[in-house]
């Protein structure tokens, strides 16, 4: 079956060196990381490295995998990175140490938990900020934060925004000053310190090192950075990062030469909802390469094939076609092809029972 290889040396390179740009900006920060689906090899080479004492927390968005992360090391401070389900509650306190918050009732639910565990719980309660995503509304936040603080068992520890995730909207200078102003009016209204201002993940970090990141913004949540080495406001390379950090290789089952062109009356049942994109009406031969997975698997939009004379063609629910042309590097069957995946490749493969994880 085709195989996803992980590099966990050049991971924690990436650690190191975003420990190094934290600290000489005199910022926190908690590595994320969901993109591995809880996978404990890969969690175990990576937690039980030097660089993960030097982060704030670890934080994921399942608690399985914060379960997971525990049982690696229990002395990790762990951060539940969205809104809990009420259900969910005693799983929350139980295995995050921190939980991002937007509702008042989740938070009464979490501190009735936090009672009966002898527990005190800590959240960050996060702002919408234009997003869309979750947030408590501008308007409203002041009296959901008065509300909050009076809580037994809840200690709230900061405020924070999500950018960048759903509509794409950038972390600018002018909408993270807004968040460090409004973490200024609660300290001044409520008498209270607020730590930590979480101003965002990866796609945050080119404002750090151009010196945009307003001063109290102290804290970011880093995923894609640290695994991929890429930021997703350019989704390019982020400084000196490694981005070789995953490789997926497929294996080519099959390797004939056909015709360019499919032969018959298409219809609407195509699983992988290919279209044609070839305009040229030859019915010249190419070789097709068939490859050991498909939209089950991995969409191949998020993949980038290493050998650049290889084109998509199209894909079914367990096997995709290639165009690899003439071959004239000489591929075989039994033999792989090779891909870059992205951030959304590598969690979707990562979550993937029929994907092979090797551990290099």
């Amino acid at each position: 079956m085709a195989y996803l290889k992980i590099n966990p040396k050049r991971i924690i390179q990436n650690i190191q060196k975003i420990n190094y740009l934290m600290d000489k900006h005199n910022k926190k920060w908690s590595l994320v990381t969901k993109v591995l689906s809880g996978h404990k090899k890969t969690l175990e080479s990576v937690l039980r490295s030097d660089e993960i004492t030097k982060t704030h927390s670890i934080g994921d968005s399942r608690v399985s995998n914060l379960k997971t992360i525990k049982n690696i090391n229990k002395n990790l401070v762990t951060m539940y990175l969205k809104p809990p389900a009420k259900s969910y509650t005693k799983s929350v306190v139980k295995y995050a140490d921190i939980s991002l918050n937007t509702e008042y009732s989740t938070i009464f639910s979490l501190n009735e938990e936090a009672k009966s565990q002898n527990t005190v719980h800590k959240i960050i309660a996060m702002i919408e900020m234009g997003e869309l995503r979750e947030g408590v509304v501008r308007e409203k936040f002041l009296d959901f934060y008065e509300k909050i603080f009076n809580f037994s068992n809840i200690e709230v520890i900061g405020l924070g925004t999500n950018l960048g995730c759903m509509y794409g909207i950038e972390p600018t200078y002018d909408k993270l000053i807004q968040l460090s102003l409004y973490e200024q009016l609660i300290e001044m209204k409520f008498q209270k310190d607020i730590s930590l201002v979480s101003g965002g993940s990866s796609i945050t970090l080119p404002l750090l090192t151009k010196g945009k990141l307003p001063k109290h913004v102290n804290h970011l949540r880093i995923g894609e950075a640290v695994f991929l080495g890429t930021t997703p406001l350019t989704n390019k390379k982020f400084g000196k990062l490694s981005t070789n950090t995953f490789e997926f290789l497929a294996n080519i089952v099959e390797l004939e030469k056909k015709e360019t062109l499919p032969d018959g009356v298409i219809g609407e049942g195509n699983v992988g909802r290919n279209e044609l994109v070839n305009t040229n009406d030859s019915l010249g031969m190419d070789y097709k390469a068939l490859v050991d997975f498909g939209v089950v698997d991995v969409d191949n939009a998020f993949l980038q094939p290493k050998d650049k004379s290889v084109d998509f063609l199209g894909t079914t629910s367990d096997l995709t076609v290639y165009n690899i042309g003439q071959n004239v590097k000489g591929y075989k069957t039994s033999e792989t092809l090779a891909f870059r995946p992205n951030y959304m490749a590598v969690a979707q493969l990562m979550n993937s029972k029929y994907i092979t994880k090797n551990v290099v």
